[in-house]
């Protein structure tokens, strides 16, 4: 149903599997910046890395689900 509706939205896989890159770069980004900032943020700029850090292998299964005939 939601593969369906990217599918029609115009959605491809090399655009989700692009974006899967780029939340493994905005999650190293985001890791790198936590390390420079004061210890008392620096807890809740790693969570939030990881949290992003969740986000590329379900872009990239998105985008294989995309792959596959309809």
């Amino acid at each position: 149903m939601v593969v369906g509706l990217l599918h029609r939205a115009g959605a491809r896989s090399a655009h989700l599997h692009l974006a899967s890159f780029g939340a493994i770069g905005l999650c190293v980004t985001l890791w790198v910046r936590a390390k420079s900032i004061d210890q008392e943020q620096r807890g809740n700029a790693e969570r939030r890395a990881l949290f992003v850090g969740l986000w590329p292998p379900m872009l990239w299964l998105i985008g294989e689900s995309l792959r596959e005939p309809q």
